[in-house]
C-alpha cells in the first residue's frame, strides 16, 4: 500500500486493501474461544471523580511523575521496567479526588502482545484522559510509535467520533445519502466495503467530509476515542529553543520532575482537559455547602440538573417542582431551572420539590377532607319518602 500511486484508479483498490486489514486486525485482537484469560491483569477498582492513565516508554519519569503528584511511593531505577504491575494514586485537587494510574512502559509491538503490552492498554482505555510521558532529550518518533500502538488496538487519540450514521437492517439493500459533497469516499467506494464486511443492507449517512478510516471505525464499532496530554519529562537537559518548540506543540505540556518544574501547570491542563463540574448543593433557607461538591462530568453521565438528581438519588427527579441556580450558567440570581439546564463549574443548586396533595392550602384553608374531589364521584343519598 505505501508503494501504491494515489490517484482516481487506485483508490477503490485502497479502500479495499484498508478494510481487509482492519477486519483481519480485530480478529487477531479477539481472544481464542474457550480461553480463560491466562495471568493476572492490571485492573484496579476506580475510585474518585476521574481516572487519569500514565502511558509511555520505560525509564521516562512516570514513576516519578506519580510519586510527586500523589505522594504514593512508585519504585524508581536506573534500569528499565521497574514498574511491573499498576499502581494506582490519588490527586486532591480543586476539592476533587483524582485517581492517577501509573502502567508499566510499553515497548514497540505492544498491540501485538510484546511486554503485556495488551493489558497495559486496556487499562488505559478505561481511564478518562491518557497522560503520555516522552523524554524530551530523545527523538520524537517515541511519540509517533506510541500513537501508532494505541490507534491498533481501536483508541483514537484528540479526535471526535466521525459524523457518519449507520444501522444494519434486514431487508432493503444499502441506502446512501449526504447532507453535503464528499470528496474522500464515493457511493461505489461504499458499497465495496460494507460488502467486504458482508453488509448488504444498511443506512449510511454523512454528515461530514469523512475518509475512508472514519467510515471504517464507524463499521468495526469498537473504537474509543479519547483525550491525551503529552507530558515532555527532563527538559533540564535540553536548550531552551528546544523546549520553546516542544511547548508550543498542541496538546503538550513541558516539566522537570527532577527539578519539579511546570508541575502546576500539568495540573491544570489535565483538569480543563477532563472537565469536570462542580456543583455545590443549597438546602432551602440555609447557606450553601461549599464543603463537598457533587462532581459531574460530560463523559460519566452529563452535566445537566436531571444527572445532578440522579447523581444524589434515582427518585429525587419525580419529585422535582422546580430548581434555583446561582452561577455562570444562570442569566439571573437566583434563576428558576427545568431538569434539562445545563450546569457549570461551581455553580450553587437548591432543588424545591413538590408539595404533597394532602397538604394544600394554609391555615384555615388547608384542607383535611377525604370526599372526592369530583361531584360525580360522590356517593348519592337515598331520596327523601314522599
Amino acid at each position: 500500500m505505501a508503494r501504491t500511486q494515489k490517484n482516481k484508479a487506485t483508490e477503490y483498490h485502497l479502500g479495499q486493501l484498508k478494510a481487509k486489514i482492519a477486519k483481519l486486525r480485530t480478529q487477531l485482537l479477539e481472544p481464542p474461544k474457550g480461553s480463560s484469560g491466562g495471568g493476572d491483569g492490571f485492573e484496579v477498582t476506580k475510585f474518585g471523580h476521574g481516572r487519569v492513565a500514565l502511558i509511555g516508554f520505560p525509564s521516562v519519569g512516570k514513576s516519578t511523575l506519580l510519586t510527586m503528584l500523589t505522594g504514593t511511593h512508585s519504585e524508581a531505577a536506573s534500569y528499565e521496567f521497574t514498574t511491573l504491575t499498576c499502581i494506582p494514586g490519588i490527586i486532591h485537587y480543586n476539592d476533587t479526588k483524582i485517581q492517577l494510574l501509573d502502567l508499566p512502559g510499553i515497548i514497540e509491538g505492544a498491540s501485538e502482545g510484546k511486554g503485556r503490552g495488551r493489558q497495559v492498554i486496556a487499562v488505559a482505555k478505561s481511564s478518562d484522559i491518557v497522560l503520555m510521558v516522552l523524554d524530551a532529550s530523545k527523538s520524537e518518533g517515541h511519540r509517533q510509535i506510541l500513537t501508532k500502538e494505541l490507534e491498533a488496538v481501536g483508541l483514537r487519540l484528540n479526535k471526535r467520533p466521525p459524523q457518519i450514521y449507520f444501522k444494519k437492517k434486514k431487508t432493503g439493500g444499502i441506502s446512501f445519502n449526504s447532507t453535503l459533497p464528499l470528496t474522500h469516499v464515493d457511493e461505489k467506494l461504499c458499497y465495496q466495503i460494507l460488502h467486504e464486511y458482508k453488509i448488504h443492507n444498511a443506512e449510511l449517512l454523512f454528515r461530514e467530509d469523512a475518509t475512508v478510516d472514519d467510515l471504517i471505525d464507524v463499521i468495526e464499532g469498537n473504537r474509543k476515542y479519547m483525550k491525551c496530554v503529552y507530558v515532555y519529562n527532563k527538559i533540564d537537559v535540553i536548550g531552551i529553543d528546544d523546549v520553546d518548540k516542544l511547548a508550543r506543540q498542541p496538546n503538550s505540556i513541558v516539566i522537570s520532575c527532577n527539578l519539579k518544574l511546570n508541575l502546576d501547570r500539568l495540573l491544570a491542563k489535565m483538569w480543563e482537559e477532563m472537565g469536570l463540574v462542580r456543583v455545590y448543593t443549597k438546602p432551602q433557607g440555609q447557606q450553601p455547602d461549599f464543603g463537598d461538591p457533587v462532581v459531574l462530568s460530560a463523559d460519566r453521565g452529563g452535566c445537566t440538573v436531571e444527572d445532578f438528581c440522579n447523581h444524589i438519588h434515582r427518585s429525587l427527579l419525580k419529585e422535582v417542582k422546580y430548581v434555583l441556580v446561582w452561577g455562570t450558567s444562570a442569566r439571573h440570581y437566583p434563576q428558576h431551572c427545568g431538569v434539562s439546564h445545563l450546569l457549570n463549574d461551581e455553580d450553587v443548586v437548591q432543588i424545591v420539590k413538590k408539595k404533597d396533595k394532602e397538604g394544600e392550602g394554609r391555615g384555615r384553608f388547608k384542607s383535611h377532607s377525604t370526599a372526592p374531589a369530583r361531584i360525580a364521584d360522590r356517593e348519592k343519598k337515598a331520596p327523601l319518602k314522599q
